[in-house]
């Protein structure tokens, strides 16, 4: 039996991590686990397991311990074949890191699975048998008592000896084989005929025949009822057939020995059985390459301090591999697939390790290759072979791949870091393009990741309060009056300090956080509006912000705006949405719907950064806009050092948007002369570095009260 969780052993150094490793393996096989067992009796029993599993990796010799725990997970109820998959890809993945053991532990480690998966196997035979034999003991015993006045009871009893699938073998005291059943004969290759007087000691591995002996005499002297030992049989061919045999002895009614009852199961298929579950568990099924499990391994196994000094991890991600699933089925995505393996093992095969590790990702881990643009011909060899195309019929089916190298010195490294950089080598390849390589970059792998990490940590600022609304003068191009304030959402990193959310749109609505962060602004900038509301009426500068995609987006944009502008206290006068001119085209009828019902509402609506997208004034006229603002490239015509032709086409633009009839406005205005250039052009409102920095909301008071 498996001490108890908790129960120090000597040399147990790992102790206090027991319990950890313990709860983590519970989690793992806890949906498969059919036996009545709580779940602190559960992570109880694992603890004890893991201590003896530890103790077998640490120690060489025979792994009794292993052993040992994985009979008791039968003798525990844990008997599924799933509980001992599940638990042997654990252990298998996890012991060695979990306890800070050395990668050169690895190789004890499969046979510290291999004797806790035999340990189970006999568990499970010694259970399985345990009730066989008390079935066919209490079978006998009937039958005994049953002879004298019912011999249908032989018949009955004949009947399952005969049918059993399990070798049963009957012998007399003295030795003598008295009869067999058809699983006997089948085990040892033999026939009736052959066995006819046989002695049970002719049918033993001659070596093995002593302990024979001691087990009859253990029977006859220890009041046992059976005896368990692995014995080597001899099969009809003369080779040895190694059994797990079960001897009980049956007495007659004086309660005197009377003859042996032997079960035999064949060891042989068992051990091949764990061989073949072992091998699943760490194979892909469909293309026969190593699972992501054992690959993530072997590059474990190489950042060790006895791995290769260098190595390359190549990745292939088949491009658009979807669309032959859905155009062909899955049984030809898989012709494919193979297809695919048998081309890396053409060229990898000799040089390095492969594995399927994605459901269309092929992994190669080359231990110290030659160089750089060795690994890059390997990889540019195989997608020439991709494009030779799989037929199916009349169809030639042909896939490309995008492929990420990482090169790199391997002693030191970190293995979850390497698939990390792979699998952005591998975006890389893909964003570029596809169907071709990209080779690993840590100083792009650097620049990206800064506005990625800041993309994923917005919820956090959100919650710390490190996000705040500024406020950027709109003044008029005539007399410098205040006709508005911009909102301007400003995130005061407590790292990488003030950070434009703007310049992170694309990122955070990959987050699914723009519509939250939209949500915020809009309500903090409001709430600053309504408060200069209250205070000066109509004297108050109108509030304009930016409308992002994500927002417009939303099914419940008018709703929300209006219960905002509600509880705020600000007007819908008040406040007026731009919308990016890019993003006009891209809006469906119904958010354009959306957009026009704001403006129902009292909502203004503006065309933001006009002149940087093509839309025909059809599509303008659609919705019901209050103002044009210019920005960027349409400025470069009033700055003082502007070409000609860029002041013909600011000209031509801003004449273009007077025919709407609708007030233009100005950003990015630096110097003085610019604003009465734009002031001649028709421009009514400017805003921009000439009017300092963006305020924040105490500031806007501060310059209301003393207008």
């Amino acid at each position: 039996m498996v001490e108890e969780a908790g129960a120090a052993r000597p040399g147990d150094e790992s102790g206090d991590d027991r319990g950890e490793f313990a709860r983590r393996w519970a989690a793992t096989i806890g949906s498969t686990v059919v036996a009545d067992l709580q779940r602190p009796r559960l992570e109880a029993l694992l603890a004890g397991f893991t201590t003896d599993l530890h103790t077998a990796l640490r120690h060489d010799g025979p792994a009794t311990a292993a052993q040992r725990a994985g009979r008791a997970m039968v003798e525990h109820g844990l008997r599924s074949a799933s509980t001992l998959e599940r638990s042997l890809a654990f252990v298998g993945d996890h012991l060695l890191d979990h306890f800070g053991l050395p990668a050169d532990r690895a190789k004890r480690l499969m046979g510290v699975l291999a004797a806790f998966a035999a340990g189970f196997a006999d568990g499970l035979r010694v259970h399985t048998l345990d009730e066989q034999e008390q079935s066919q003991t209490r079978a006998l015993r009937l039958t005994r008592s049953a002879e004298a006045k019912l011999r249908a009871s032989e018949a009955k009893f004949r009947a399952v000896f005969r049918t059993s699938p399990a070798a049963i073998a009957v012998t007399g005291l003295g030795g003598e084989l008295l009869d067999c059943n058809t699983a006997m004969l089948d085990m040892l290759g033999r026939d009736a005929e052959e066995l006819a007087g046989t002695t049970s000691r002719a049918l033993v591995h001659p070596d093995d025949q002593a302990a024979l002996t001691r087990l009859a005499e253990r029977l006859r002297t220890d009041d046992r009822d059976q005896v368990h030992a692995e014995l080597r049989l001899l099969g009809g061919d003369g080779e040895p057939v190694t059994a797990l045999v079960s001897i009980a002895l049956v007495r007659d009614d004086e309660d005197e020995p009377a003859y042996y009852v032997a079960v035999l199961e064949d060891l042989d298929e068992v051990r091949a059985l764990q061989a073949r579950l072992l091998h699943q568990s760490l194979h892909d099924v469909q293309t026969g390459l190593a699972n992501r499990g054992q690959f993530v391994g072997w590059l474990e196994n190489a950042v060790g301090t006895r791995g290769p000094a260098a190595l390359a991890l190549v990745v292939f991600d088949l491009d658009g591999f979807r669309v032959v699933n859905d155009a062909f089925g899955h049984e030809i995505g898989n012709r494919v697939l193979s297809a695919a393996a048998a081309h890396l093992r053409s060229v990898f095969g000799e040089v390095g390790q492969l594995a399927r590790i994605g459901p269309d990702e092929f992994g190669v881990l080359i231990r110290d290759p030659v160089d750089v643009p060795a690994v890059v011909t390997y990889a540019e060899e195989v997608l020439d072979l991709l494009a030779e195309p799989v037929w199916v019929g009349e169809d030639g089916i042909g896939v490309t791949a995008s492929v990420g190298i990482v090169v790199r010195a391997a002693r030191g490294a970190d293995a979850t870091e390497l698939m990390r950089c792979v699998d952005v080598t591998v975006r890389w390849a893909k964003e570029d393009g596809k169907a071709q390589w990209a080779l690993y970059d840590p100083e792009r792998d650097r620049r990206e990741r800064t506005p990625m990490r800041l993309a994923a940590s917005v919820a956090g600022g959100l919650e710390q309060g490190d996000f705040r609304v500024d406020y950027e003068p709109v003044r008029s191009s005539a007399d410098r009056s205040l006709l508005a304030v911009e909102a301007r959402l400003r995130w005061e990193h407590p790292a990488e300090g003030p950070v434009d959310p703007l310049e992170l749109g694309p990122l955070v609505a990959g987050t699914g956080m723009a519509a939250r962060l939209g949500a915020w602004a809009l309500e903090q900038a409001c709430h600053d509006a309504g408060r200069w509301h209250a205070e000066l009426g109509a004297a108050a500068p109108v509030l304009t912000m930016n409308l992002t995609a994500r927002q417009c987006q939303e099914p419940e944009l008018v709703a929300e705006v209006r219960r905002v502008l509600r509880e705020s206290g600000l007007p819908a006068s008040g406040l007026r949405l731009e919308l990016d001119e890019v993003l006009l085209g891209r809006l469906g009828e119904e958010q354009l719907e959306e957009l026009a019902i704001l403006t129902e509402h009292g909502v203004g609506l503006a065309l933001d950064r006009v002149g940087n997208a093509n839309h025909g004034i059809d599509r303008l006229r659609r919705l019901p806009l209050c103002g044009l603002k210019f920005e960027g490239a349409p400025m470069r015509g009033i700055t003082a050092d502007a070409t000609p032709m860029d002041e013909d086409a600011t000209a031509a633009l801003l004449s273009w948007a007077r025919t709407l009839g609708l007030p233009l406005h100005a950003a990015g205005v630096r110097t003085e002369d610019e604003v009465a250039r734009l002031a001649g052009l028709g421009v009514s409102g400017v805003q921009g570095p000439l009017f300092g920095e963006p305020l924040s909301a105490d500031g806007v008071a501060a310059i209301l009260g003393k207008s």
